[in-house]
């Protein structure tokens, strides 16, 4: 999926001028990296606000047209409202087709509903990472990797060295080799609570028939 903003450069800083601009429908920005210095922009509210709607923005080499000029970025931050549809603030990253970039990747968990561990167990599928840093050419920048769970049963977990990534994208990893996701076993927690809850009734049911009881007497 291709992704275009249309930006246009602008001069005033300050919380001024970003106030005047949000109430024009447009968002403030930056664009920055490579060899350029980093450079003041605007772009519309609602371009971005729906493009950040979809999960493969956040993860795709996108082109801003700037003054008749187009330049690929990466979206590296976008300040939300912290109730309101409202973009606040956004900052690009300028991509060269010839350097690797890191970039955070969605995880896409599939078959989940069929995994022995959750058809015929009862588990449930329990995802320790929901995105994971790739490095790679843009070009060959993936909008997310699948995670196949057919074959996991209760107790089962897949770390990152098991997942399959696209030729010449490589997983950056720092440290223990992570677990991905795993099948844990729900009922045990939910047997554990409902024989709490029947402690309890019966200890209420004893409490009640000591009162008559004592009522008796």
């Amino acid at each position: 999926m291709k992704f275009e903003l249309e930006a246009r450069k602008r001069t005033l800083q300050g919380s001024g001028a970003s106030r005047r601009l949000r109430r024009e429908n447009r968002v403030p920005a930056i664009v920055y990296g490579g060899t350029a210095e980093p450079m003041m922009i605007d772009i519309d509210h609602n371009d971005i606000l729906l493009s950040l709607r979809k999960e493969a923005f956040r993860s795709s080499v996108l082109t801003l047209k700037l003054d008749g000029k187009r330049q690929q970025a990466l979206l590296r931050d976008a300040q939300m409202h912290p109730w309101k549809p409202l973009v606040l603030h956004c900052d690009f990253l300028r991509v060269d087709a010839t350097h690797a970039i890191h970039q955070r990747i969605p995880l896409h968990f599939l078959n989940g509903e069929i995994a022995p561990g959750v058809k015929l167990e009862g588990g449930a599928v329990a995802p320790a990472l929901n995105d994971i840093e790739v490095s790679c050419l843009p070009q060959h920048l993936p909008a997310f990797i699948e995670v196949d769970l057919k074959e996991l049963g209760l107790g089962d977990t897949i770390h990152v060295s098991q997942l399959v990534f696209p030729d010449k994208v490589t997983p950056v990893v720092a440290g223990d080799d992570q677990v991905v996701v795993s099948i844990i076993a729900p009922k045990v927690v939910e047997e554990d609570l409902e024989a709490a809850e029947e402690a309890g009734s019966e200890a209420a049911a004893a409490d009640e028939k000591d009162e008559k009881d004592e009522k008796t007497d």
